[in-house]
């Protein structure tokens, strides 16, 4: 069974930093497109960066300059670095990996991720 665990959330003051991980097991991690979403209550999941198994990266508008996503095919981890870190960014934090060959994605079940003073 595919499963995605993500860790590293938690409470942080504005500017502050967090480290994501999410750790991938029981699928072939170098054929997944692997990305990061968020849900605020009310509000659909949206992206907040992916990476492709060669590397390549994308960010939404409002976290570019502050967080990097990045991956190791070999340990099968994927990691969102924040920075800078502002109220707006609370949310549930989501991990996928989507498979580029069937098109399926698995999702973790989420961390929390809380920007308050």
């Amino acid at each position: 069974q595919v499963q995605l665990v993500e860790s590293g959330g938690g409470l942080v003051q504005p500017g502050g930093s967090l480290r994501l991980s999410c750790a991938a097991s029981n699928i072939v991690f170098n054929i997944n497109t692997m990305a990061w979403h968020r849900r605020v209550p009310g509000k659909e999941r949206g992206l907040v960066a992916a990476i492709g198994s060669g590397g390549t990266t994308r960010y939404a508008d409002s976290v570019k300059g502050r967080f990097t996503i990045s991956r190791d095919n070999a340990k099968e981890m994927v990691y969102l670095q924040m920075n800078n870190l502002k109220p707006e960014d609370t949310a549930v934090y989501y991990c996928e990996a989507h498979n580029v060959l069937s098109g399926q994605s698995t999702w973790g079940q989420g961390t929390q991720v809380t920007v308050s003073s």
